[in-house]
């Protein structure tokens, strides 16, 4: 048997009735082997005495004395033999089991050696029984400075010795909870730990209990961790239910969609139910790009900006994740930014009728004079008695040609200034510019400056809003006029080119040119001492919204070239060629 360890400090009653706990028995198969020989011993005496006193053996003869000798000292050798057999084998198991025991208790012994848990013995008056290498290790202290200490420990924090002896009541009252108890531990060097210590009760083979077995692990880097994971969480979902956003991850199962996580915007608009989500979700399924989508939510009377994203959840499972940012005041505010937009639009272009008022007067007079005049001469005729059919239809076709010019452009005119919605579609290139220019013309003439539109063959339609189009160019072309009121030179070209899917409009004039070109575009900036600044900027917000490009450069030749693309509309089998060129 394993001798008693010398560092455990328990009572020797457990280890002395574990070791002669199978040795009850023990002392039977000696005892009855000497009995036996004893009474064997004595028989043959009592048979040599009856040999030299008996009348029984003197009437025996020498043989029969000597086989019935013979028969007792065999018989006597064989329940020595039988005996010494059990007893051999006895001891054989007996020591096998020694050798197991043996082994068991070294590998007992070098697991627990080896284990990183720490192992300590209280007995039942709470002084240290017993310690194991890691617990040795985990305080920094020897078995020899710990085993038969009492409180106050040497591992105790100072300062906390009552806390510490309170830990120390529980876990002698059998109250301890199941999960442990968070203690915390001071080594020999100062440095301090957190560990969890769970309690068992020691009995000895009896069943009464002789101690209490304690196992503490180190916690303090599994604990850290695990507070600085909570306070990374708790930061990320503060910030999470900060945000004026509304987040939600939805699961598609079985059921229906279940609503895995949803932050306080989106509790506060559509609760703690999916149905919000399926709301802006607008029908989409399967993989989503991160380009948002605006959506209207019935619900909440509210318009998102709404972007989706698939993602693995924590069990594995695809979700998907939705980001909804409200955009109801944003897009109030865009309404109202358009609607001024196209105040300012309707003011330009009354403006630009204001400053062309006279021309237009004029280039009205001359077809209303005409027609006068030829419906003068059909009376002078017909009063003097010489008219002919001839004559008359003559005078009258040409008053009726007045007419319908003064009608046109009354009707241009009235088109040019009234307000309607933006509406984009399929217009001719030539179409905008033959418009243009007919406005245009008037101040030209007045300028004695020619205006030239260069148009190749089979230009594509524009995806554009006519009016608003007519409107950049006039503009750009009576800015032109402008430069060149004091220039020598007198021609103004309206040049357009395919550039891939784009047409560009090019509005070259030779004129002073730009002084401040990275301020031209600028809101409330003007060369023209009457001028109020907000025509150029208009002009990019028209094509902007048009998603072309406006810019000017300087031209070479003296003068300044104004540039402006648009997207070109898709094509259509009726389409028909374009006229290779207009001169005004």
């Amino acid at each position: 048997m394993p001798e008693l360890p010398s560092k455990s400090l328990l009572t020797s009653s457990f280890y002395d009735s574990a070791k002669f706990k199978k040795r009850g028995l023990y002392w039977i198969t000696p005892v009855f082997v000497l009995v036996l020989y004893l009474l064997v011993m004595a028989g043959f005496f009592w048979l040599q005495r009856l040999h030299s006193e008996s009348v029984m053996f003197i009437t025996m003869d020498e043989e029969t004395r000597q086989q019935r000798l013979l028969f007792f000292v065999i018989a006597l050798s064989l329940i020595i033999i039988i005996s010494l057999l059990a007893l051999w084998r006895y001891t054989r198991f007996r020591s096998h089991a020694e050798a197991a025991l043996q082994a068991e208790t070294s590998f007992r012994r070098a697991m627990e050696n080896s284990m990183s848990t720490g192992m300590r013995v209280l007995d039942m008056q709470g002084r240290i029984a017993y310690v194991n290498p890691a617990f040795c290790r985990m305080m920094g202290w020897n078995e020899a400075d710990l085993l038969g200490k009492s409180t106050p420990f040497p591992y105790w924090v100072p300062g906390r010795y009552d806390e510490h002896q309170r830990t120390l009541d529980i876990l002698m009252s059998g109250k301890t909870p199941s999960t442990g108890l968070e203690v915390e531990a001071q080594r020999r060097d100062g440095s301090r730990f957190t560990s969890r210590m769970y309690v068992s009760a020691l009995r000895d083979p009896n069943g009464e209990q002789i101690g209490w077995m304690t196992s503490m692990t180190d916690i303090t880097e599994p604990k850290r961790v695990r507070e600085a994971l909570a306070a990374a969480h708790e930061r990320f979902m503060t910030v999470l239910e900060g945000l004026d956003d509304a987040i939600s991850v939805v699961a598609d199962t079985v059921n229906g969609r279940e609503l895995l996580f949803a932050n306080r915007t989106y509790r506060r608009l559509f609760g703690s139910q999916p149905q919000g989500h399926a709301e802006l979700l607008a029908g989409r399924r399967g993989r989503f790009t991160e380009d948002s989508i605006e959506q209207y939510a019935p619900s909440v009377n509210s318009w998102f900006e709404v972007q989706h994203r698939m993602l693995v959840w924590t069990d594995g499972r695809r979700v998907r994740l939705q980001v909804a940012r409200d955009i109801t005041e944003r897009r109030k505010h865009e309404e109202e930014s358009r609607n001024q937009q196209e105040k300012i639009q309707l003011t330009s272009r009354l403006t630009t009728m204001g400053e062309m008022a006279s021309s237009l007067a004029h280039e009205l007079n001359q077809p209303l004079t005409a027609i006068a005049n030829y419906n003068m001469a059909a009376v002078a005729m017909l009063k003097s008695g010489r008219a002919t059919n001839e004559s008359l239809l003559s005078a009258l076709e040409k008053a009726a040609n007045q007419a319908e010019r003064a009608g046109k452009i009354v009707s241009r005119i009235r088109e040019f200034v009234k307000r309607s919605e933006p509406r984009r579609q399929r217009v001719p290139v030539e179409e905008i510019v033959e418009h243009a220019l007919d406005f245009a013309e008037i101040d030209a003439r007045k300028r004695q400056i020619r205006i030239e539109a260069i148009i190749p063959d089979h230009i594509p339609h524009v995806l554009a809003d006519p009016i608003l189009i007519e409107q950049v160019l006039l503009n750009l072309v009576k800015n032109g006029l402008e430069a060149m009121n004091h220039s020598e030179h007198d021609l103004l070209t309206v040049e357009i080119k395919l550039q891939g899917q784009l047409v560009e409009f090019i509005v070259t004039d030779r004129g002073h040119g730009i002084q401040e070109p990275e301020r031209l575009f600028e809101p409330f900036f003007s060369t023209k001492s009457e001028g109020l600044g907000m025509g150029l900027n208009i002009c990019r917000t028209i094509i902007e919204s048009h998603h072309g490009r406006l810019w000017a450069q300087a031209n070479p030749e003296g003068g300044t070239l104004f540039h402006f693309t648009l997207p070109c509309a898709p094509q259509e089998p009726n389409d028909t060629p374009i006229k290779e060129e207009l001169t005004v």
